[in-house]
């Protein structure tokens, strides 16, 4: 899964018409960036949480730390755009299998989702995962978002590691720590 393009502010300046450019904007500091506490601001004022709870502030981190390129841990507007995108998707998905319409799904719903999404896990990789992300055997979307931004981070960082797509990568230690804990 390889997430192309340019990250940070547009050369230029960003086109102020883009609809997402408001929500950005009003948060955003003087650098054109955002920091984990302005993005939750943002996505709460933006509803992109519909009627789901609004996201921690360690779900935004996470969320900045999946797209953060330059280390900076904050956000421009074109990882913010990227965000974006991510989160209608898991958003889109997670309301697919959420079938009672609870807020929540459970782990088979989880799984089917994970699978979906193009993720093939052991069952004890999802047994990890639904420890780590359910409360009483049901997981709610900030959770959700969050298995997600981590999967996706940690994969997109595997598979840099695995020159030769054979599922197998080699870590340095100190590699592995900064990957791990910057996710």
């Amino acid at each position: 899964m390889a997430y192309p393009g340019p990250y940070g502010a547009a050369p230029g300046g960003v086109p102020a018409q883009d609809p997402l450019y408001g929500y950005f904007s009003a948060v955003a500091g003087q650098d054109g960036q955002i920091s984990a506490d302005e993005l939750q601001r943002c996505l709460t004022q933006s509803g992109i949480s519909g009627s789901y709870q609004p996201f921690s502030l360690e779900t935004c981190r996470l969320m900045i730390n999946m797209l953060d390129r330059d280390m900076s841990c904050t956000m421009g507007f074109n990882e913010f755009k990227d965000l974006w995108q991510a989160l209608n998707g898991w958003k889109n998905t997670f309301a697919s299998f959420d079938r009672d319409r609870s807020g929540t799904v459970e782990g088979h719903e989880l799984q089917q989702a994970i699978n979906t999404m193009g993720y093939n896990l052991s069952s004890q990789a999802m047994n990890c995962i639904m420890k780590r992300y359910s409360t009483s055997g049901r997981i709610a979307f900030d959770e959700f978002v969050s298995c997600c931004v981590r999967l996706r981070a940690l994969t997109d960082q595997f598979r840099r590691r695995d020159t030769t797509h054979s599922g197998n990568a080699t870590f340095q230690y100190d590699d592995f720590i900064q990957v791990t804990m910057s996710i």
